[in-house]
């Protein structure tokens, strides 16, 4: 095949905003496989400003229109991937726009600011496919820039001398105090940034008004999405909890939410989510608490499910209270499971393949290739979902936690949700 005949598919890393480079991912296996079946790729990694730097917080920062850096350097990057793709093999002027507008794909943060993007309904100018590895617009907690000032503040006040001319260490300084002191996990988020922004208000808002690229894409999470956001040695207590998730989603977070609607709704939520360890996170685990509070997998299962694929192959490395947690399907998609066998080269080998095809033909199921089960369409009168198992990759209907997924459907602005498209 003709080196302009390639492909090329662009990835956005992962590191809750704060961490990582796309020196830590090889794609060599990805490569050498789309050459194997007969749909060479130029795979294109790049890198973003991170913390504090990528995602400044606070008035100044809103009223200098300087939110949300790291989604323009997205932009930046991938403009720049059009404008020279053809020097690596990439054939810019395809009539079916392939290389010129690549597929795109990224997990967790990098997911996040992937579908960020697709709130946009002309980001179809730097993207013509999306796949999206358990991240959602919706799912870190999307604020104004104003609800962050303390943060934006103990960054400053911790880096030793004028942000202009300090060192990476100076900065360095700071976001580690900031981090020290903030009252969130992951502080650095996408923030709202108003009219003519990345977003201008809450995604489930611009989803109902239809304002978003209308792109094809897959979306997925693995199956204990929320062990890793869990801190294992709290003792979740109802109360706790409900303080959790009032703190997180009450006014002025969402204005529009009055505190009894939050209060009421939170009550009907862990009505839906009982503290009964069976039903809780890792699934599949029965009444095993791990030593742990069994609020730890209470909280845990409210990590809510999207829809495209759900990844379940069993993690022997992890931990057991962590079960098949966030991010252990990356090296997988890389062609470096951490053990082996059969089973886990043989999922590793499809998931390629289905990444591959999807990127080249805006279909997972090319017919090239390795031989694998065919990937359904989600809509909505065929709510399945693939499941990536080694031992029994098939497509399962999407119902898991349908009464509770439903109800924070029915009302996505009080928990910043987004429903599915």
């Amino acid at each position: 095949m003709d080196d302009d005949d390639n492909e090329d598919l662009s990835e956005t890393y992962g590191g809750g905003f704060q961490a990582g480079s796309s020196a830590e991912f090889n794609a060599s296996a990805i490569v050498a496989q789309s050459v194997v079946r007969g749909t060479p790729i130029v795979y294109v990694n790049f890198n973003y400003r991170l913390g504090p730097l990528g995602f400044p917080q606070g008035q100044e920062a809103a009223n200098r229109k300087v939110l949300n850096l790291a989604l323009h350097d997205q932009i930046a990057a991938l403009t720049w991937v059009q404008e020279n793709i053809g020097a690596f093999g990439g054939d810019k002027n395809k009539a079916n726009r392939t290389s010129i507008f690549p597929p795109i794909f990224g997990e967790s943060a990098g997911a996040i600011m992937t579908s960020v993007q697709l709130l946009n309904p002309s980001f179809s100018k730097f993207a013509r496919a999306a796949i999206l590895e358990s991240g959602s617009a919706a799912s870190s907690l999307t604020f104004d820039a104003q609800h962050r000032q303390m943060d934006w503040d103990n960054f400053v006040a911790g880096v030793p001398g004028c942000l202009q001319s300090v060192n990476t260490k100076a900065i360095l300084s700071g976001l580690l105090i900031a981090q020290s002191e903030a009252p969130e996990q992951i502080p650095w988020d996408p923030t709202i940034d108003g009219e003519g922004g990345f977003i201008p208000e809450l995604p489930s808002l611009l989803f109902a008004k239809g304002t978003f690229a209308k792109i094809p894409f897959i979306s997925g999470t693995n199956l204990d999405e929320g062990t890793s956001f869990t801190p294992p040695t709290v003792n979740y207590t109802t109360e706790l909890i409900m303080d959790l998730l009032i703190t997180n989603f009450s006014p002025p977070a969402v204005p529009s939410v009055s505190e009894t609607q939050l209060e009421n709704a939170t009550m009907r939520l862990l009505e839906l989510y009982p503290d009964v360890p069976a039903l809780g996170s890792p699934f599949n685990t029965g009444n095993d608490t791990f030593g742990l509070s069994s609020g730890y997998k209470r909280v845990a299962a409210l990590r809510v499910k999207t829809f495209g694929y759900l990844f379940t192959q069993p993690q022997p490395t992890n931990p057991a209270y962590l079960g098949v947690s966030h991010g252990s399907e990356i090296v997988f998609v890389y062609g470096a499971p951490p053990n082996a066998n059969a089973s886990a080269t043989g999922l590793s080998e499809a998931m390629i393949e289905y990444w591959v095809s999807f990127a080249t033909s805006l279909d997972p199921n090319d017919g090239k290739g390795i031989s694998r089960p065919t990937w359904e369409q989600y809509t909505p009168r065929n709510q399945v979902v693939m499941q990536l198992n080694g031992d029994n990759t098939t497509m399962i209907p999407d119902d898991y936690r349908k009464a509770g997924i439903d109800f924070m459907n029915s009302m996505p602005l009080t928990f910043h949700h987004r429903r599915s498209l």
